[in-house]
């Protein structure tokens, strides 16, 4: 079977979540026999023209992206629309012949690559692993740090968009109910006339909206690798009846043996993952060093990328300045993660998002380590408060700091949680079910009739054709 996998970025430069789970999939296909093709974006902000390039990585053949997004005619259309990535999806397409498309997320693909997919014929198979369908910012967070319920209508997010630039951030910050209210009505005054910078960017919002939603109804099958996506996704009308539930396997067998042993005169607490502030790594640093120590002394080591965010990263190091038990601890191979969780007592994770399936948890889970998290999305999900792990309230430090402070004080409640933490499943157990998935989108896939009779792909907003049967035009918020 030819399987062409779509991601937005790819290792080695990149190391997010679904840059390593395109890899785990594509690897386990590639070892048990099936063709593969990686197609991503490497750059889009290098002053670069419109490039490829084919490259091997372990083995793999991956088909490698370079534009300029900033010079584009239409940098927010292009950003879920993108022709560049419809012209090279088109020419690996017609040059590999693919049995199925398996996009991974969308950002960076854009809708694009489903489109081309559909008009070649070829069945599409979507993993969601965050809400950018939804939400242009991807986190379902507004620009002022507030989670987002998705908005009924296209003008909050317009607002929320318009507060990142540079012209709006401040009115936003200082007078935000001032200003929102302004906006709202001048938005009323001159809708029609779209003279406001808010009066244009609710009309691509609306239009953002409405094309993504069809691509979405264009997937043959949507695969959530939480309930909780799953849910929040079909209670606002998306993905109803193609989507199935999976959870994400781990490469448990390639990872480096190494044993935990206890450390009678430490706590090692331990945070994994990108050093940004939607991962609530400051509120992690600000309930550490709330810690009133005892017979065992507590220390934190943070494993992360410090480069991606460096004013955040300066501003959570001005905090925790001279605090000798804090400690950054840059990135690791991801084969040493058992390594890693060898030297760890505990793992926080403290989003202040929604999440969605975290790997870090599945993966804390493999190497035998409790977590402590938020209360919030996939990470409530996962983490069973006293059973295998520990929750508190999204963004309160009180509450992290007491939970942290429970299992400081009490000796027998670490190993109370290990022995209550669950099997974490393989990724030879993930693809077995992605070779089902792809088996019956082959034999039956579900393509529109005009797709089957004539090769059409989706019309632009304004002249959709209807959603493929699935009822939720009356309901959905557009």
């Amino acid at each position: 079977m030819n399987v062409l996998i779509a991601v937005h970025h790819f290792l080695p430069r990149y190391h997010g979540g679904a840059e390593w789970r395109a890899y785990r999939t594509a690897r386990e296909l590639a070892r048990r026999g099936q063709q593969i093709h990686l197609l991503t974006v490497e750059s889009i902000g290098e002053d670069r023209d419109e490039s490829e390039e084919h490259t091997k990585y372990d083995g793999l053949d991956v088909q490698r992206l370079y534009y300029d997004l900033a010079t584009a005619p239409e940098p927010f259309r292009w950003s879920y629309r993108n022709p560049i990535v419809s012209r090279a999806a088109r020419r690996l397409i017609d040059r590999f012949e693919p049995d199925v498309l398996h996009l991974i997320g969308g950002y960076m693909m854009s809708g694009s690559v489903v489109e081309v997919a559909r008009e070649a014929r070829v069945p599409v198979v979507l993993t969601l692993t965050d809400f950018w369908f939804m939400c242009p910012r991807i986190t379902m967070v507004t620009a002022d740090g507030q989670l987002c319920d998705y908005p009924d209508t296209p003008h909050e997010c317009a607002l929320c968009l318009l507060a990142q630039q540079r012209r709006y951030r401040w009115p936003a910050r200082l007078a935000p109910k001032a200003w929102r209210w302004g906006q709202a009505l001048l938005q009323q005054i001159d809708e029609r006339l779209q003279l406001t910078a808010v009066s244009r960017m609710n009309a691509l919002i609306r239009e953002r909206r409405q094309y993504l939603r069809q691509i979405l109804d264009e997937v043959d099958i949507v695969i959530s690798p939480s309930q909780f996506l799953q849910r929040f996704f079909a209670e606002r009308g998306y993905c109803v009846e193609q989507s199935r539930f999976i959870r994400q396997g781990l490469e448990i067998n390639h990872w480096a043996n190494a044993e935990w042993e206890a450390d009678d005169r430490h706590l090692r607490i331990g945070y994994i993952g990108q050093i940004a502030p939607h991962k609530g790594v400051d509120l992690l640093c600000d309930a550490f060093r709330r810690l009133r120590a005892n017979h065992r002394h507590p220390t934190l080591t943070l494993y992360g990328d410090t480069g991606k965010h460096p004013q955040f990263v300066r501003q959570v190091t001005r905090e925790v300045d001279g605090h000798v038990d804090i400690t950054f601890a840059g990135t690791f191979p991801n084969h040493q993660i058992k390594t890693i969780h060898a030297g760890l007592d505990v793992l926080v994770v403290p989003s202040t998002w929604y999440e969605n399936s975290p790997t870090v948890i599945l993966e804390a889970f493999g190497a035998g380590t409790p977590v402590i998290a938020s209360n919030l999305g996939g990470m409530a999900e996962l983490v069973k408060h006293n059973e295998n792990g520990l929750l508190f309230e999204p963004g309160n430090v009180d509450d992290l700091t007491a939970q942290l402070q429970r299992i400081l004080d009490d000796d027998a409640l670490l190993a109370e949680l290990r022995a209550g933490i669950p099997r974490v499943k393989t990724i030879e157990e993930e693809v077995d079910e992605l070779l089902a998935i792809y088996g019956a989108v082959q034999r039956s896939p579900l393509l529109p009739d005009a797709v089957q009779k004539q090769g059409s792909v989706v019309t632009l907003p304004g002249a959709l054709s209807p959603a493929r049967g699935s009822g939720k035009g009356s309901g959905a918020r557009l």
